[in-house]
């Protein structure tokens, strides 16, 4: 057995201020993505630790409808935590109050986002830019909230203004518990290659743990991920989407040094239905269905068959319509 794999797998327990998690290996939240359906589905093949969708602070300090129901958790969905997204101390302390109220059991700020609109209204990635304001939202929050707190960023605004470090280094000043890092600047969104260095750098400059995050799609990408930067744990993004397997893969690179043989059509099949399924329980078949006909093309990505099968689901309604349409791929 490869000794790295071996020392990763019996140290993968990772703690984050009072929060002690069984695993290394984290469910990044996603907008329009990290509903209840998939957090659990997620955990179902092996995630241990998930965050509801990404949260406004203006939105929730004015009790949006929308936004509340984002907060809904499922009681098997725990370990679980909220990401908060905002730039102006009042509303984000606000959305603290509420936050209170509920059963999280850890924070995350946001200051990685990278959405033009975001970043327009100085929010996001746009905060790296201004470290002293980012220094007094911190502040404020860490006066409140009494459980783990972390914060989420980028190596920086753009080439030449990589400050991962510096942000890092103020964080874990005002009371920050971890860090999770993408390792792309703002400019480059998710295109353009992950740095390594620059988290290596950041793991290298606080003492608290660091959280890696960019291009984790397969169990090789996690293992080079911890290899070239030393980090504590790993946060896995797009690389969930539509591969729920993810988790138990590299839950079986690291224990056993092998990967396990994939998911063929059927079991493909039976998870996307069963998701399905979870997600009518959350949202209602009407609504449902539409946001499942997203997913269809990320649980069959890199098929020949995905885009006529794009083709047929797009016209489904139903859970009828929709599993018709999935079910015919058995004998294909």
């Amino acid at each position: 057995m490869d000794y790295r794999l071996f020392f990763l797998y019996n140290t993968r327990m990772l703690k984050i201020g009072s929060l002690h998690l069984p695993s290394n290996v984290l469910v990044a939240p996603l907008a329009g993505v990290s509903d209840s359906a998939y957090r659990l589905i997620c955990r179902e093949f092996g995630a241990s630790f998930t965050f509801v969708e990404m949260i406004n602070a203006r939105a929730l300090s004015h009790k949006n409808k929308i936004t509340k129901k984002m907060l809904a958790t499922d009681p098997k969905d725990k370990p679980i935590g909220v990401q908060l997204l905002g730039c102006e101390v009042p509303f984000i302390e606000r959305a603290v109050g509420v936050l209170e109220k509920y059963d999280f059991d850890l924070l995350d700020f946001n200051a990685a986002c990278p959405v033009k609109k975001v970043c327009g209204r100085g929010e996001g990635a746009a905060l790296m830019k201004e470290p002293e304001k980012l220094r007094e939202i911190l502040i404020s929050i860490a006066s409140k909230w009494k459980k783990p707190l972390t914060i989420k960023i980028r190596s920086g605004w753009d080439e030449s203004s990589k400050n991962a470090v510096e942000i890092s280094r103020l964080a874990q000043d005002c009371g920050i518990n971890a860090i999770f890092v993408h390792g792309r600047d703002r400019k480059q969104f998710y295109k353009g290659t992950v740095d390594y260095k620059i988290i290596a750098d950041v793991k290298k400059s606080v003492a608290i743990p660091v959280i890696a995050s960019g291009d984790i799609f397969s169990a090789q990408h996690a293992k080079k991920m911890f290899d070239e930067t030393g980090c504590d744990g790993i946060l896995v993004a797009r690389g969930g989407l539509g591969n729920p397997w993810i988790f138990n893969e590299i839950d079986a690179y690291f224990k056993h040094g092998r990967l396990p043989a994939p998911p063929d059509t059927g079991q493909v099949i039976d998870t996307l239905l069963h998701h399905l399924d979870l997600s009518i329980a959350e949202h209602g078949e009407k609504n449902a269905v539409p946001i499942m006909r997203k997913f269809v093309g990320w649980y069959f990505k890199g098929r020949p068959f995905v885009r006529s099968l794009r083709q047929k689901i797009n016209p489904a309604k139903t859970k009828k319509e929709f599993t018709e349409v999935i079910e015919a791929l058995r004998n294909s």
